[in-house]
C-alpha cells in the first residue's frame, strides 16, 4: 500500500504493505514500477477524488519547462485527470494528454484537455512531433528504456523531456506520528520507515535512474535536475481525502484501510487539525539533440 503521492520507481512512497514472500495486494517494492501497471491503471476508480485531492505543481517549474522548450506543442504522458495539462495550457501551451485509463482521460477531456488513451510505449504518434514531453507523477510507470527512446522519437530537435514528482516533508512530529500509524495498521510494512528519512533523497535517486536511461539513448544532452520548493496546508479532512488516491490503497482489506485512515486522522487532529506540508517538486529533464 502507499498513501503517498507516487514517486520514482523504488521510492518508498510507492511501496506496498505486502511482505516479501506474500502476494501483496498493492505495490510490490521488489518489482519495477512499470511491471505493475495495474496499480497505476486503478486510479480511475475514483477519478473525481484524484483530481480534487492530488497536489498540484508550482507555476515556477511549468514556466521553466515552457521557456526551455523550442515551442508550445506539448505531449503530457500519463496525464491522468489533467492536473499538469491544465497548468501547461494556462502557460500558453497546446497540450495533448496521453493516459492508459479511459476514465482518467475522460475527466481530463471534460476540463478541456485533448486526450488519447494509450500506454506511451505502445502509442502511435502518427508522425506528430512535440516541443516538450512531460510526465507529472507518472514516468515511473513507463518502461525506462522504451520510454526514453519513445520520447526521443517524438521530440523535435532541441525539444525537452521533463518528468517530475512531488517529494514532501511534513513537520517532524507529524512524520513520526504517521510512521507510528503505519506500524500499527501494517506491521512489518516498509512504508512506515519512509517517514524516518528525507523523501527528497529517495526521489533524487529515482531521477538519477531516469537520467541514466536518457544518456543511454545517445539522443539527449546532459540531463539536469530542477527543484522547486513550495508549501500546501492540509486539514484532517483534506489529508484523508488524498490518502485513498494513491497506488495500492484500495487493494487493501477494508479493515486495514479504515485503521490506517483512523490513525492518520488522529495524528493530524492531535497536531491541531491542520498542518503545512513542505513540498519539493523535483524534475529530471534533458533536451533532444539536433
Amino acid at each position: 500500500m502507499t498513501t503517498l503521492p507516487s514517486g520514482p520507481a523504488g521510492a518508498p512512497g510507492e511501496q506496498s504493505a505486502g511482505r516479501r514472500g506474500q502476494d501483496p495486494p498493492g505495490y510490490d517494492p521488489a518489482q519495477p514500477a512499470h511491471r505493475q501497471r495495474p496499480v497505476a491503471e486503478g486510479f480511475g476508480g475514483d477519478a473525481g477524488r484524484y483530481d480534487r485531492a492530488r497536489p498540484s505543481y508550482p507555476a515556477e517549474l511549468i514556466d521553466r519547462i515552457v521557456a526551455a522548450s523550442p515551442g508550445r506543442e506539448v505531449l503530457d504522458v500519463g496525464c491522468g485527470t489533467g492536473i499538469a495539462s491544465r497548468l501547461l495550457a494556462t502557460a500558453g501551451c497546446r497540450v495533448l494528454g496521453l493516459d492508459p485509463d479511459p476514465r482518467m482521460a475522460a475527466l481530463a477531456a471534460r476540463d478541456g484537455t485533448a486526450t488519447e488513451v494509450a500506454r506511451f510505449e505502445d502509442w502511435d504518434p502518427a508522425g506528430r512531433v512535440f516541443d516538450a514531453v512531460t510526465a507529472a507523477q507518472a514516468w515511473h510507470w513507463v518502461d525506462p528504456e522504451a520510454g526514453a527512446a519513445k520520447a526521443a522519437a517524438v521530440l523535435r530537435p532541441h525539444g525537452r523531456l521533463a518528468v517530475f514528482w512531488n517529494a514532501f516533508d511534513p513537520p517532524p512530529e507529524l512524520a513520526r506520528a504517521f510512521g507510528a500509524a503505519y506500524r500499527r495498521a501494517l506491521p512489518g510494512s516498509p512504508v512506515a520507515g519512509f517517514w524516518d528519512r528525507p523523501a527528497l533523497d529517495t526521489y533524487r535517486a529515482g531521477c538519477a535512474r531516469v537520467a541514466d536511461a536518457l544518456r543511454r539513448t545517445g539522443a539527449f544532452g546532459e540531463p539536469q535536475e530542477w527543484l522547486s520548493a513550495w508549501e500546501r496546508p492540509y486539514s484532517t479532512a483534506e489529508w484523508l481525502d488524498l490518502v485513498p488516491t494513491t497506488g495500492g490503497f484500495t487493494r487493501q482489506p477494508e479493515a486495514v484501510q479504515r485503521q490506517l485512515l483512523d490513525g492518520l486522522g488522529a495524528a493530524v487532529d492531535a497536531a491541531g487539525g491542520t498542518f503545512v506540508m513542505g513540498y519539493t517538486t523535483i524534475a529530471a529533464t534533458a533536451a533532444r539533440l539536433p
